[in-house]
């Protein structure tokens, strides 16, 4: 029996030239937002007098990785401030998850007068700018005792990735379907174990979202709150290091460039490791069973 129109395959539908301008438009995107990094990579190959050369070559003439091997010297200590990024980000990640998954949950599940304001206060704390707050942050790390802490950076940074962490896994939480906590419950589950025993694993793949949309936030942010509450070397994050290939006289653009790709290699690690729960998470609930 042949196919009806209706039940061929979406991209059946398309005409040949149809079919080639969405692959343009598909290379065309990829090109703008791989491009940046291509060029940032070829610029770590170059030697340093060439990329003030007219006319500007766009491929490297003469490349080579040097630039991966001297940047270690220009700014010492540098593997310290990989170390200390990715030891705030995951604190702060493990924190907000601690924080956020239960608080979603409830978000999501219960219905209660002034919901809606609650988390509407959330989406315009997430509006604001950390250097807006730097004044009112720094007196309160002050009192607290957190200044030239790593603890100076993770508060923070906790404070603002709450707010979107929470309605990403919120959305999420509410496309589990309610069934299952009534059969829970029906069955004589108390609240709790429906969260931990029933919830938590469906919800898997949307926390390991939030937490690495979390993780990513925070190692993005670290710039500001490290300048403003610390000035002891041993604490400083990442952007602080990079900030040093900034002379007074002259910017290390290829080492600065080789340092960038370097630092961030644990965040791709993570991603790349967890891409297919991302890829499901994001993807879960688009299609209806």
């Amino acid at each position: 029996m042949a196919r009806s129109d209706d039940s061929r395959a979406m991209i059946d539908r398309y005409r040949w030239w149809e079919v080639v301008l969405i692959y343009l438009g598909i290379a065309a995107f990829l090109f703008f937002l791989l491009a940046p990094f291509l060029e940032g990579f070829l610029v770590s190959l170059k030697p340093l007098a060439q990329l003030f050369s007219s006319p500007y070559r766009f491929w490297p003439e003469n490349g080579s990785f040097s630039a991966y091997v001297t940047m270690w010297q220009s700014v010492p200590g540098f593997a310290r401030y990989i170390f200390n990024s990715f030891l705030i980000s995951t604190v702060a990640t493990v924190i907000v998850l601690i924080l956020v998954v239960p608080a979603a949950y409830a978000f999501a599940r219960f219905d209660y007068r002034g919901m809606g304001l609650v988390l509407g206060a959330f989406l315009a704390v997430s509006m604001f700018s950390g250097a807006v707050l730097l004044i009112p942050l720094f007196r309160l790390m002050r009192t607290l005792g957190l200044l030239n802490t790593y603890f100076a950076m993770i508060v923070p940074g906790v404070a603002f990735l709450i707010p979107s962490a929470i309605w990403l896994l919120r959305t999420y939480m509410m496309r589990i379907p309610v069934e299952l906590n009534e059969a829970a419950y029906m069955d004589g589950a108390s609240q709790f174990y429906t969260f931990r025993r029933v919830i938590l694993p469906i919800a898997r793949p949307g926390i390991i979202v939030v937490a690495i949309t979390t993780f990513i936030g925070a190692y993005a942010q670290q710039f500001v709150f490290a300048l403003s509450f610390n000035s002891k070397t041993e604490y400083m994050p990442l952007p602080v290091g990079l900030f040093a290939y900034f002379g007074k006289q002259e910017v290390i653009w290829n080492e600065l460039m080789a340092a960038s790709f370097v630092g961030i290699t644990p965040a791709l690690i993570i991603i790349f490791f967890l891409q297919r729960y991302l890829v499901g998470g994001l993807t879960a609930g688009a299609v209806k069973q």
